[in-house]
């Protein structure tokens, strides 16, 4: 009897098995061969200025030069530092109507939620095995942020960098479009899949960057840092969805010098060159046409203008959050969709890995 059970067992298995196998994804190297972008973006607060010039619209336009992107709204990054859950739960849907406002296409382009796809956890693992302690203790943004914490920093903001690599490499990735401080963090990523590569057999695509063309945006308040949601002066970051009325308090106040006249000369002048590379970012604009339009004006008036060019470059996108963030339902959906197609490129990927590791 107890043999007729564990034969009939064994038959509904293989029964389960089989279906299992034939709801699968096609196999990752059927994918292997088209160019993919990845990105990601943590859900903690409106994006900024800067995120929006440096990150988001070289995002939409990516959309139309590559067959497959992946745009991912990182909430496992984000608990890096204490977050509220109530707070992050609507920072994720506030993020996924600002992306979508501001271009991002899920016809276009795969928007997701990370912690939706528990494949990113389990990449990150196998990853973390694979790299020295002193390696992330050597990272500059860990020297950084350990320096501003006073031995409050935890495990996480140690290892992220690796569970950013396992995002990038999940998806076999081939370009990841990046700003001038996460240089260090690609080579991570590289180094890494030349590791996995080298032990396991080639697999994983050494992922390129991408630089963005635009700069880092500087804080309005301080132009020897770069504009940050988390800056405690209010003054210092424009946020997309900022009144007209906040643009323009917010511009006035930036920090420029004592010579009224319009030049750009980042080294000796960094305020104004920073109105001036935000005024060329927002409207098309070359830096000659800005300081040949500008000759006359002062700084004092000229700040206005950009204020008003940022106020006509955020208008519409504003409008279109405050319609989206309406629609919970329709937020939820879209990160829903997006989750489930990451899945599907995702699992068959983490498989794979699992059985070059041993685990199947």
């Amino acid at each position: 009897m107890a043999l007729h059970l564990m034969r009939k067992t064994r038959g509904c298995w293989s029964c389960i098995r089989a279906l299992h196998k034939a709801t699968q994804p096609a196999p990752a190297s059927q994918k292997d061969s088209m160019e993919r972008v990845f990105s990601g973006i943590q859900p903690t607060g409106i994006p900024h200025l800067g995120n929006y010039l440096g990150a988001i619209e070289n995002w939409v336009r990516l959309q139309d030069e590559y067959g497959s992107v992946l745009y991912s709204i990182v909430d496992l990054h984000s608990i890096t530092a204490a977050q509220d859950p109530a707070t992050l739960r609507q920072s994720i849907l506030d993020m996924t109507a600002a992306l979508l406002a501001c271009g991002i296409n899920p016809e276009k382009s795969i928007l997701f939620q990370q912690s939706q796809v528990s494949e990113h956890t389990e990449l990150s693992w196998i990853l973390t095995c694979m790299v020295r302690l002193h390696r992330l203790q050597h990272l500059h943004q860990w020297k950084a942020k350990t320096a501003k914490q006073q031995h409050k920093e935890t495990m996480g903001l140690l290892t992220y960098p690796v569970l950013q690599a396992a995002d990038i490499l999940l998806y076999k990735s081939t370009h990841v479009p990046v700003g001038e401080d996460q240089v260090q963090h690609m080579e991570l990523v590289q180094d890494l899949a030349q590791g996995f590569n080298k032990k396991y057999g080639e697999f994983f695509p050494v992922p390129t960057s991408i630089l963005t063309s635009m700069k880092k945006v500087k804080s309005l308040r301080d132009p020897s840092s770069k504009m940050s949601k988390s800056d405690p002066d209010k003054l210092a970051t424009v946020r997309i969805t900022d009144s007209p009325e906040e643009i323009v308090q917010k511009f006035r106040k930036a920090l420029t010098d004592f010579t009224s006249e319009v030049t750009y000369d980042p080294a000796s002048r960094g305020g104004v060159s920073n109105m001036i590379a935000i005024h060329t970012a927002v409207t098309g604009l070359t830096v000659e046409d800005v300081v040949r339009q500008s000759a006359g004006i002062d700084t004092a008036r000229y700040k206005l203008v950009v204020a008003d060019a940022v106020i006509e470059k955020f208008a519409p996108i504003k409008r279109e959050i405050e319609k989206l963030k309406m629609d919970r339902g329709h937020l939820e959906k879209v990160l829903q969709l997006g989750s489930a197609k990451a899945k599907e490129l995702a699992y068959p990927v983490c498989q794979e890995v699992k059985k070059l590791v041993g685990f199947l």
